[in-house]
């Protein structure tokens, strides 16, 4: 079932919606804010959002099939088992793509995607994969990345103050000048094998 009966939306709020199971094909957001929407099982079919913001939204097993994200905000959502990389990001030139605030993101994927800058803050992040990616100069800022997967992963300038739980062999990742807290960096030692002593 289609929702939403035109082709483009510019600065409109939308307030407590549900699009549950909902598709949403072709359309254009611009400007757009959605609080307390439900978009649980929705899907996102050659959707364009730009510059928009999602507050305290449900968008948990979103399927993002070919859509743009241009400058776009999650806060305070549950942004739960989407694959991203379903999304098209080809020949975007971003500065930051995507930004989340407080949100709940767990399995998830952002397999091979170029997201250099994305912002991923005060965010829990358990089973998300990384892998193949570039999130150059990112901010995982006080983030819980339990069981995340990062395998060469571009972290060149990557901002993990006050991240916990993360996993990051430092042989087969790029973490140049990436910036970690002093008791958690610890956990990159992990991976050369050695033994540590108080």
């Amino acid at each position: 079932m289609t929702v939403l009966d035109k082709k483009k939306y510019y600065s409109q709020t939308f307030c407590e919606k549900n699009y549950s199971q909902k598709e949403l094909s072709g359309k254009e957001f611009d400007g757009c804010h959605f609080q307390s929407c439900d978009f649980n099982e929705a899907v996102f079919l050659n959707c364009e959002f730009t510059e928009c913001k999602f507050t305290d939204c449900n968008l948990s097993i979103l399927d993002v099939n070919n859509s743009k994200f241009l400058d776009v905000e999650f806060v305070d959502c549950k942004v739960i088992g989407i694959n991203w990389a379903k999304a098209y990001w080809r020949g975007l030139t971003l500065g930051t793509p995507l930004k989340f605030t407080r949100c709940m993101m767990n399995s998830s994927s952002f397999y091979g995607i170029n997201l250099a800058k994305i912002i991923i803050e005060d965010c829990r992040v358990h089973d998300v994969d990384f892998r193949e990616g570039n999130f150059s100069g990112a901010s995982f800022s006080r983030s819980d990345l339990t069981n995340s997967i990062f395998h060469n992963t571009n972290l060149t300038d990557a901002n993990f103050s006050d991240a916990e739980n993360y996993d990051i062999n430092i042989n087969n990742n790029t973490i140049k000048n990436a910036t970690f807290c002093r008791y958690e960096a610890v956990r990159l030692l992990e991976s050369l094998g050695i033994n540590l002593t108080n």
